[in-house]
């Protein structure tokens, strides 16, 4: 089973209104460019910061999510609609949007690591200040097969995404938005590891690097194959990027070297309990 893909690494702009629209022709370009799957990164119709983000908030269904469904029907596509900023009650959460060829919701993931850090002298953020965290895994079921879904953050946890395989996801898709102080340290290697633990295609969609927006995005969403190899990657620059997804590239390779069959799960239960037993 073979799709090709297309992540949309747009500028993100303060005007809400354009952002949707610039989403909408970049998902229009890619299907038009035969991707099944288009990927659009986090934040995407909002400028990464807390003080925007109740500015932005929309319940769901609401203006962005009601456009992307109709784009997704109207293109036949799967679309992982990056994330927005969800209101739900007095809650608001960082959530991604999955939609099917038909325009339905098929899944919605709320990131479930907030991305609250503070490396001294370069950034500071806290996105907890505003937003809720998600409390659930999420794997959708295609017709190409199982994709999981997670925000950012969460990727470096590495618990979340072995889950996601345990749940049958052969990709992880990620829209994310790591920072210049992050990205050139972290962003490569933990796709790469995150690809490689799992025996994944793993797909990280960043939005475009815009200098006069307070947060500078890094840029360089990639495509990295369960081999390790980079399929794909973008500079800093707006652009939509592709690749094609081989699911029995994954299975030659969990075949090959099969880590999922040899994790010895008995023993690290074994473990769990002890060092649970210790800390009483």
């Amino acid at each position: 089973m073979q799709f090709k893909i297309g992540i949309c690494q747009m500028m993100v702009m303060e005007d809400k209104g354009e952002n949707i629209e610039k989403a909408e022709s970049m998902i229009r370009e890619a299907a038009g460019n035969g991707a099944r799957v288009v990927v659009l990164p986090e934040m995407f119709n909002c400028p990464y910061e807390n003080k925007y983000f109740p500015l932005y908030a929309e319940a769901y269904p609401g203006e962005t999510t009601e456009r992307l469904s109709l784009m997704a029907m109207e293109s036949n596509i799967y679309l992982i609609a990056g994330s927005i900023p969800e209101q739900e009650g007095d809650h608001i959460y960082n959530t991604s949007f999955i939609f099917g060829p038909d325009g339905k919701l098929i899944g919605r993931h709320r990131k479930m690591h907030l991305f609250d850090i503070d490396v001294e002298g370069k950034i500071r953020f806290k996105e907890s200040d505003t937003l809720g965290y998600g409390e659930e895994i999420t794997v959708v079921e295609t017709e190409f097969g199982k994709i999981g879904v997670a925000i950012c953050y969460d990727m470096r946890f590495p618990e979340l995404m072995r889950l996601m395989v345990l749940e049958g996801a052969e990709v992880i898709i990620v829209p994310a938005a790591f920072n210049m102080t992050t990205g050139p340290a972290h962003w490569d290697i933990t796709i790469k590891a995150r690809a490689l633990d799992n025996q994944v295609y793993f797909v990280a969609a960043s939005p475009a690097r815009n200098m006069d927006a307070t947060y500078h995005a890094y840029g360089h969403s990639s495509i990295v194959s369960p081999w390790g190899d980079v399929i794909a990657q973008a500079d800093e620059k707006e652009t939509i990027l592709y690749g094609e997804i081989d699911l029995e590239k994954v299975k030659k390779v969990r075949r090959e070297l099969p880590l999922l069959q040899h994790r010895r799960t008995t023993l690290y239960d074994v473990v769990k309990k002890k060092l649970l037993k210790n800390r009483r």
